[in-house]
């Protein structure tokens, strides 16, 4: 028969589950601040634990970074579960696409170490382009069934330009450049009317005209 121990082993105590989760959900938070206070002697304070607590549940940096990680991978290709359902498919990209950017500054603040964790384990960069890729792709494929998007354009695409967006700037207030040219990235996807003709904007054409010589 099965002793105490045993049943411990089995099933973790809602405490110490509520401890992980709160670990987590700091670790997440402290990471995406980054700088010299992305200590996990800060991430204990802010999950409100001692930092043996912290080491019981993670006995290492790069197990705690990884966790959180994949935490972040499961919870975006859950979100995107969620959104086949929402009214608009488009604004569901959008939303998915938006929410990778907080994801991008969580990763941001352990980008070093995370390094060190997926050099170590090509598994873990499988998982997350597997599970990143599947999410944008049921989203794509709703959008583009819905005559709403361009169906010309892969998972894959759209992740890479993603990472372009979000990568590329690293100076205080990136997010808000990242979300704006989200924003004219999924404006760029839309299906245009039949017959409408986009025209080139700025002063360049008019310039040219207004320089332009009459005909003798």
């Amino acid at each position: 028969m099965a002793g105490p121990s045993t049943e411990i082993a089995r099933k973790p105590r809602a405490d110490a589950v509520r401890n992980r989760e709160r670990v987590l959900e700091a670790a997440k938070a402290v990471f995406s601040a980054g700088g010299s206070e992305a200590s996990l002697e800060a991430v204990a304070r802010h999950a409100g634990v001692g930092i043996g607590t912290l080491y019981r549940h993670f006995p290492t940096r790069e197990a705690l970074y990884e966790a959180v990680y994949r935490r972040e991978v499961e919870q975006l290709g859950d979100l995107a579960e969620q959104l086949q359902s929402a009214p608009e498919p488009v604004d569901a990209l959008r939303r998915w696409l938006r929410a990778n950017v907080e994801f991008v500054a969580t990763k941001k603040g352990m980008v070093a170490a995370l390094a060190l964790v997926a050099a170590g384990s090509s598994e873990l960069h499988a998982y997350s382009f597997d599970r990143l890729t599947k999410a944008i792709g049921t989203l794509l494929a709703r959008a583009a069934a819905a005559g709403a998007i361009r169906n010309d354009i892969s998972a894959e695409d759209v992740l890479r330009a993603l990472i372009g967006m979000c990568y590329m700037h690293d100076q205080p207030g990136w997010q808000t450049t990242a979300l704006r040219l989200l924003d004219v990235f999924v404006d760029g996807l839309r299906v245009q009317p039949a017959g409408t003709i986009t025209k080139p904007q700025g002063p360049g054409l008019d310039a040219k005209k207004a320089n332009r010589k009459p005909a003798r």
